[in-house]
């Protein structure tokens, strides 16, 4: 075009904001929803009787291990989570996820013995692993400070939704009489995951990956299609738009971290990650989740029955994780997961004490005593527990999310293999067990979790307090910046005033206390002067962190590159060419950011003076 671009010549999106948001919330649901369906569906086929004809009576060993394999491929994918979504970007982790996820349920369909059915699973674990790592750091990224609480509980509706689903689908299918009455909830796992791989193409990606991966016009769009209607010129995106980037660049000073790093560098954060995970399997519900079948039958009801409680216990469980969607915006996260984590431990000693004395009256005491724990379950831990990943950084949030989500596979196979055994030797103890956790979940979130409630992502540093915007594992004392001893010097040379925040503040601020210019982010005429007497220009300027013009937006919004329009007119005239013996270059208008180069070469230049 000749002529300037306005805002009036920037194409709009179709969906935006809040429709934009809950569009996004409920497609990165199926990921959690798959997971939850494989949870439920087999605690079901398991005492089916055509599943146990046909698969030759397994012994619960054999039961377990074929209901925990899944566990093991979910850990193994979980592992390799954090370099596989931060160069894919979590849209297309999530898309790869879901085909994985496909391929082992299809497998598990056609399979005609328990080796079949065990590697089926073990597939499909690689790619639930995939999603439910990937699922609630996509949420985290997409969602506002004041709405995260309430869209992360929302996804894990998504996960009980699905658990229910399967719980529903096995009792309809038990009036089938033959093989299809376990083959139908197999196949249809298919089909829900067919639903979100397709889905993944008209998902936005992560604003946060999108700006860490200098496709800066792109992020601009997208947050201000989720924050401000689509309007790019807002102040609320602007602003946002800044302030993620001015923690990308500062990330990227401290170098890439390995997994040793991160939990060096990160210590609390990915305590509170990982053992909250830890404690919503150690807290006993995939002993109910798996086996609650099996559990009733040990109470006294037997067959359909068994099944049909399992399914109303579900119902209830899927209604007690809407409260959270308000309540962990308003009580908070802390007091939610002490109030669930003592119903839990009650409920599940009662359980016990109910197979203890083996009463007439014991049946209906462990139905009414495991629909309750499910209940205060999935008000608390279900959720929060998975919402707990919003306390890694940006930098981090990835590999952070890979060792927790590796956390909970590793407790979900240990719960996974051991309960049907316990259940067989030990019976009511186990629930003791159990209980146990739940109490020392309480003292834990007590003494160790703060509360993070309307916290934004780049605000998470004054919560911990862990030096993570400014001190960098590649620096040395030398570099005249960088270390935090020569950050706090230059601060008290400067008449800052050190507090245990200051170094996150001044990271996160363009402004620092008392009126004072955050040394990272400075004017480009003001420098630093070291302890060696040697003036250090500052590393991120304020032209590094603002948004890209309306030109770069226009050639993003108007690029086809990645569309199929665009790739037949592209194959079109690069045959058209041929004919005329000419070359043909094609220049996508995908401008990306200038400034980590920028950024990257102060940072060398000042660490080589």
């Amino acid at each position: 075009m000749n002529r300037d671009i306005t805002i009036d010549d920037i194409p709009k999106a179709v969906i935006v904001g809040k429709p934009l948001m809950l569009f996004t919330t409920t497609f990165v649901s199926i990921c959690v929803f798959l997971f939850g369906y494989d949870q439920g569906y087999f605690s079901s086929i398991i005492t089916n009787e055509y599943f146990k004809n046909y698969f030759n009576n397994p012994t619960a060993l054999e039961i377990g291990t074929i209901v925990a394999i899944l566990e093991i491929g979910a850990l193994i994918s979980s592992l390799s989570l954090g370099p596989i979504s931060d160069r894919l970007g979590r849209r297309k982790t999530t898309r790869l996820g879901a085909f994985v996820f496909c391929v082992g349920g299809s497998i598990q369909s056609s399979s005609r013995n328990v080796h079949e059915l065990g590697f089926g699973r073990f597939i499909s674990g690689l790619g639930v692993g995939l999603l439910s790592g990937t699922a609630p750091s996509f949420q985290a990224e997409i969602s506002s400070p004041e709405s995260r609480g309430f869209l992360g509980s929302a996804q894990f509706t998504g996960n009980i939704l699905g658990y229910s689903s399967s719980i529903w689908i096995d009792y309809s299918c038990s009036f089938i009489q033959n093989d299809l009455s376990f083959r139908i909830p197999l196949m249809l796992q298919v089909f829900f995951g067919l639903i979100l791989f397709f889905g993944t193409f008209v998902l936005v990606e992560s604003p946060r990956w999108l700006l860490e991966h200098d496709h800066d016009a792109e992020g601009l769009v997208v947050i201000a299609d989720l924050y401000s209607d689509g309007d790019i010129q807002s102040d609320k995106a602007r602003d946002e738009y800044r302030a993620i980037k001015e923690m990308v660049l500062i990330g990227r000073l401290e170098g890439d971290l390995s997994y040793l790093d991160v939990f060096k560098r990160y210590p609390k954060r990915i305590f509170v990650a990982m053992s909250s995970q830890m404690f919503a399997q150690f807290n006993g519900i995939n002993v109910i989740s798996y086996y609650a079948p099996l559990v009733f039958e040990q109470a006294g009801w037997i067959g359909r029955d068994a099944i049909l409680l399992t399914g109303i216990n579900s119902l209830v469980y899927l209604a007690s994780t809407f409260p959270p969607w308000w309540l962990t915006e308003s009580w908070g996260r802390k007091p939610m997961l002490i109030m669930g984590g003592f119903f839990m431990g009650v409920s599940l000693c009662l359980v016990a004490f109910a197979g203890y004395i083996s009463s007439p009256r014991s049946a209906g005491m462990v139905v009414a005593f495991v629909i309750i724990y499910n209940a205060f379950f999935g008000a608390s831990w279900g959720p929060i527990g998975w919402l707990n990943v919003e306390v890694l950084p940006t930098k981090a949030r990835a590999s952070g999310a890979a060792m927790a989500t590796a956390t909970n596979w590793l407790c979900n196979f240990i719960v996974g293999e051991s309960a049907p055994v316990l259940l067989e030797l030990i019976q009511w103890r186990l629930y003791l067990i159990h209980a146990a956790s739940c109490f020392i979940s309480i003292l834990t979130v007590y003494k160790v979790y703060p509360e993070t409630k309307g916290v934004s992502l780049e605000e998470m540093d004054l919560i911990f307090d862990d030096r993570s915007s400014l001190h960098s594992t590649h620096s040395s004392s030398s570099s005249g910046y960088g270390s935090m001893s020569n950050d706090l010097e230059a601060l008290n040379s400067r008449g800052v005033p050190y507090t245990s925040s200051t170094n996150a503040a001044m990271a996160r601020q363009p402004g620092g206390g008392n009126g004072e210019t955050n040394p990272l982010l400075q004017s480009p005429h003001l420098h630093m002067t070291t302890p060696h007497g040697a003036n250090v220009k500052p590393f991120i300027l304020q032209q590094d962190i603002e948004p890209p013009d309306l030109l770069s937006i226009y050639k993003y919004k108007t690029d086809d590159s990645s569309s199929i329009r665009g790739s037949l007119r592209r194959g079109s005239e690069a045959v058209s060419s041929i004919f005329r013996g000419g070359h043909h270059h094609h220049n996508n208008g995908d401008d990306t950011s200038m400034a980590s180069d920028a950024v990257s070469e102060r940072f060398v230049n000042t660490s080589n003076n």
